[in-house]
């Protein structure tokens, strides 16, 4: 059981070096990307993807996936509603500070609620989360089903799997959709690229 007390002496410290410094430094904006989709549907792959590309361009950046998240950060969390919630809520406040820090982060994460998602975005200030949906069927993910994870999901042995058990609510206005089963991975990356470049984040 998670502890809910809420600390009451504690102070926000201002740091010396301000965001914008920090990007002056980078020579790019800070933001999140924030990659949803189903499971399979290739949000690890583009984030990645994307990552060496703007690592290429020489760009300070960061991707939290959501798996290795889970091995450190979130080991305590399930995948109940309430758990998928709390898990969520630190990825934003992580992407946070990765956006404090002057840092482009790209997070690829199911984030299965828009509730969840809207309050990641909240966090950070209003031209630095960029919503990508990552759009692929259902069906072509279970072809795809790089983990096994469908098919232990379709035999009862993995309960409240999203897409099958439990429901994905898709984004209303993302600020890109990419349809992996229909661009390929250096079509999408050139997609995301591109309106980095549009919205001045990168030179």
């Amino acid at each position: 059981m998670k502890n809910t007390e809420t600390a009451s002496n504690i102070h926000w410290h201002s740091a010396a070096v301000t965001k914008k410094e920090r990007q002056q430094l980078h020579n790019h904006k800070s933001c999140t990307i924030w990659f949803t989709g189903l499971s399979g549907s290739g949000k690890s792959t583009l984030a990645n993807a994307v990552d060496q590309r703007l690592y290429q361009l020489g760009a300070k950046t960061y991707v939290l996936d959501g798996d290795n998240v889970r091995h450190g950060l979130n080991k305590d969390l399930g995948f109940k509603p309430e758990d998928r919630e709390e898990n969520i809520r630190r990825i934003g406040e992580v992407s946070k500070l990765f956006v404090d820090s002057g840092s482009i982060v790209l997070t690829a994460f199911v984030s299965p609620y828009r509730q969840d998602r809207d309050l990641a975005r909240e966090m950070v200030e209003k031209d630095e989360f960029i919503e990508v949906f990552v759009k692929c069927p259902v069906e072509e993910c279970e072809n795809r089903d790089p983990k096994g994870l469908y098919k232990k999901a379709r035999a009862g042995e993995i309960p409240e799997f999203t897409g099958i058990s439990a429901p994905y609510e898709e984004p209303n206005q993302p600020e890109l959709t990419i349809s992996t089963d229909q661009a390929s991975i250096e079509q999408s990356v050139e997609t995301i690229i591109d309106y980095l470049k549009q919205k001045q984040i990168i030179a």
